[in-house]
């Protein structure tokens, strides 16, 4: 009986991770940049960069010829074009042949990010190493909801940025004899939990982990499986702008389960032994 329930789980987290790695491997996706530029009110072509690029009065221009191939919205660039992209919102994508120049605004700051489907960190992605599943990491808390959604500001894994992310709660919770209490963030029907933890910049991404937290039951019961924990772009490519954990959510105990830091050269599970 134990060992039915335990291959069952396992499987059901291999199969969890497989789509985890395949939502990696976009072919635009985080893994794809290489490239992260900032821009200034100073007209300048950037590295590798068709066109001319810089910021007016809380707007993007863009200058190209139609041989610099930048299109936008359809329609090809001839001459000048404007971007309004939104404060921490997806970024505007121009397009140019197979790559996208995507278009961000990040703290007050205008930046572009280059996607291009034949990066080196795309192209040599072989998963993502691991803590191997173990169901005593799947463990139950209680949710208590703030009486209304608060802004909770973190800072970022590129000095001078910010994050304001909306706090729905705490959720409380136990690893041994240790209680901990976090913030969550998002809806109560999707909850996250941005944390860190005694692994962390030793086995794991020092910055912050994601966990996605299940929808609380009426007497505000959750379950956080910490065998789910992610990385944030941030490990895997230095061209994100990713959040940090607030203080709030630093864990004293080790959460010895979850992705592991890719940058240290750890195994990935199928790809060699997953280090435990």
């Amino acid at each position: 009986m134990t060992t039915s329930t335990t291959t069952l789980f396992e499987t059901e987290w291999a199969s969890w991770q497989h789509a985890r790695q395949d939502q990696l491997r976009d072919p635009l996706g985080f893994l794809s940049l290489t490239g992260l530029h900032w821009l200034t009110d100073r007209p300048e072509r950037l590295p590798g960069v068709p066109g001319t690029w810089w910021v007016t009065d809380g707007k993007v221009f863009i200058t190209a010829q139609p041989a610099d191939r930048l299109e936008f919205d359809g329609t090809g660039i001839a001459g000048v074009r404007i971007l309004s992209p939104a404060e921490g919102a997806p970024g505007l994508d121009v397009l140019q042949e197979d790559r996208v120049l995507e278009v961000i605004l990040r703290t007050g700051q205008y930046a572009v990010r280059v996607h291009d489907p034949a990066a080196p960190t795309l192209l040599s992605f072989d998963g993502i190493p691991a803590y191997a599943p173990d169901p005593r990491w799947v463990v139950e808390g209680r949710f208590v909801p703030f009486d209304a959604p608060r802004t909770l500001t973190t800072g970022a894994v590129i000095d001078g940025l910010e994050h304001h992310h909306t706090a729905a709660g705490t959720i409380e919770f136990s690893i041994g004899q240790v209680t901990e209490q976090v913030v969550a963030f998002g809806e109560p029907a999707n909850l996250r939990v941005l944390f860190t933890d005694a692994t962390s910049g030793v086995t794991t991404y020092p910055a912050a982990r994601s966990l996605a937290v299940s929808t609380p039951e009426s007497d505000g019961i959750v379950r956080l499986d910490f065998n789910r924990a992610t990385n944030l772009p941030c490990a895997f490519t230095e061209y994100a702008t990713c959040p940090i954990a607030p203080a709030q959510n630093r864990l004293r105990v080790a959460i010895e389960a979850g992705e592991q830091d890719p940058r240290l050269g750890l195994s990935a599970p199928g790809s060699g032994e997953a280090q435990s």
